[in-house]
């Protein structure tokens, strides 16, 4: 996917990134820069390995890059690209399965992520899927809100689905669950959100993903702006 895009708040984005942003498919040679920025945004983060085994696995895999005004080695300005951020994202028969989406620190809260999200619906409707699904820690409040805020709804709780890193009774690592969030995509291209109630709960139900792990069990991200 390529496209220049420009966030809405353009009065609050950093200056690396004002000027025009591109998507860029993800490749093994991006895998080292992916995961320095994967190892600073997160507690508990993905390897290398899982970037890695995703391209392998013919995900979804997308970057949000920018370029940036650095000096030239002869004096001059030369432009640099600077990743602002990735998803990853599994597709199934009608439905899409968000499995990492992240925003490096700098960048956060400066609508990259919505853009993010915007990019990874367009290409699931272009797919023919109906659905998005991603999973979200209950502890993670400004993600959760941002996901609310885009027309996801919770639609189902999976119980120790993340890594806590404490300890619980004797000794055992304590484990924090996922909440699990939908978004219903219609035909014409507009995002209509799960009300929640029993139509809610047969759509989890029913999805492929309702039973399924993603790459490891951190996902789904949650570094958003």
């Amino acid at each position: 996917m390529s496209a220049v895009f420009k966030p809405d708040n353009l009065k609050e984005v950093s200056t690396a990134a004002s000027q025009e942003a591109y998507f860029e498919p993800m490749t093994h040679a991006h895998l080292e820069a992916v995961a320095q920025l994967e190892q600073s945004a997160y507690r508990f983060p993905w390897t290398q390995g899982n970037f890695s085994d995703s391209l392998k696995c013919g995900y979804h895999m997308q970057m949000l890059m920018a370029g940036q005004a650095v000096p030239g080695l002869t004096g001059g300005i030369q432009s640099s690209p600077v990743l602002i951020g990735y998803f990853v994202a599994m597709k199934g028969v009608d439905e899409t399965h968000l499995l990492n989406i992240t925003v490096a620190p700098a960048y956060q809260r400066q609508g990259w992520g919505h853009l993010l999200l915007d990019a990874l619906a367009l290409w699931s409707r272009g797919e023919g899927a109906q659905w998005l699904w991603l999973e979200v820690r209950p502890s993670n409040a400004h993600a959760k809100a941002v996901y609310l805020r885009y027309g996801f709804r919770e639609v189902g709780l999976r119980k120790g689905y993340y890594p806590d890193g404490g300890s619980g009774l004797l000794g055992a690592a304590r484990r924090e669950d996922a909440v699990v969030m939908s978004l219903a995509l219609n035909a014409i291209g507009a995002a209509q959100p799960v009300t929640g109630g029993a139509s809610a709960d047969r759509a989890f139900a029913g999805s492929a993903f309702a039973g399924s792990a993603s790459v490891d069990s951190a996902s789904t991200r949650g570094k958003l702006p």
